[in-house]
């Protein structure tokens, strides 16, 4: 099968090489999915990423296959696998230690996908998983977001500020987020009540007593939205580096986004009905996947996930 993997070939930690080449199709063991891949999620920052450069047991990594968002056929299962798996259309995640879905096949679990709603096509089904989870984890299961609220949302035009917009609007809470003038208007049609050009303002300048902050950028951007909290308000973010912080507020906020079949079903009904929207920035083709991990594709609106194609 045809992969990319990614390689170092120096000591510096910010220069990952993305190598394009072939690789035995992986064999399922016991409860394990084997899913032909036809879209994968790109996610950039995934490359510097703890599991990306590092095995479970602690050890270096290396040669790592990316992408852990996917769409596509279930064409093989391990023992210990319901047979209804089997030529079933999927989206979901696989383990972030695992190799990933960069390549024509990758392996998962069954609680890691549901079925792919049937309106979307692969490429658009690829964008959804890890967005879509992360806002729903980092909303109802960290900051507990309830009707009424006053929320926060940094990053409000990326892969997760769209569907966190999106939730935190079906369940009835007033939506801040910050962004980039251009996007004021799409954000709004989203959900959005108010928007603030973190370019050209200070959004601690403007916004006080909220209920809860959600952050997907982090650095200065996290450390300026603290004070911005009321008492009992919550932080959530997926953008601070928990890695030997010993600010027990970061490590309370911090999460990781994991699998979760359940809500990934919830999602895809919502997809289904079109409740819930999707952005795909674009699909690019297996070839630039280098350049899609580096962010040099043109025309891109900043919108959503960038998408690899499999298929062509």
């Amino acid at each position: 099968m045809k992969m990319i993997r990614i390689m170092r070939f120096n000591d510096s930690a910010d220069t990952p090489a993305l190598l394009q080449g072939t690789a035995p199709v992986p064999t399922p063991r016991s409860g394990e999915l084997l899913v032909r891949v036809h879209a994968a999620g790109v996610t950039p920052t995934e490359l510097l990423w703890y599991p990306t450069t590092h095995a479970l047991d602690g050890s270096a990594r290396t040669g790592a296959i990316p992408g852990h968002e996917f769409s596509g056929v279930v064409e093989g299962a391990g023992a210990d696998v319901d047979p209804f798996w089997i030529g079933r259309e999927v989206f979901g995640m696989n383990d972030w230690f695992a190799d990933g879905a960069s390549a024509e096949y990758c392996l998962t679990v069954p609680a890691s996908v549901a079925e792919k709603p049937s309106r979307l096509t692969h490429a658009e089904a690829a964008s959804v998983p890890i967005g879509a989870l992360t806002a729903w984890q980092g909303l109802f299961d960290r900051a507990k977001l309830q009707a009424g609220e006053r929320i926060l949302i940094h990053g409000g035009s990326g892969a997760v500020g769209v569907f966190a917009i999106q939730f935190a609007r079906r369940t009835g809470a007033h939506i801040i987020t910050t962004a980039s003038e251009r996007n004021f208007a799409f954000l709004t049609k989203l959900g959005a009540n108010e928007c603030i050009d973190y370019r050209t303002g200070r959004f601690e300048e403007t916004v006080r007593d909220l209920d809860i902050v959600f952050d997907t950028v982090g650095g200065e951007t996290l450390k300026r939205s603290w004070n911005l909290l009321k008492p009992g308000g919550r932080m959530a973010t997926i953008a601070a580096d928990s890695e030997g912080t010993k600010d027990e507020r970061i490590e309370k906020a911090f999460f990781i986004v994991e699998p979760n079949q359940k809500q990934l079903t919830e999602i895809a009904a919502l997809l289904e009905t079109g409740e819930l929207r999707y952005f795909v920035d674009a699909v690019v083709p297996f070839a630039q996947a280098s350049d899609a991990y580096r962010g040099k594709i043109e025309g891109r609106k900043g919108r959503g996930k960038t998408v690899l194609s499999l298929t062509n």
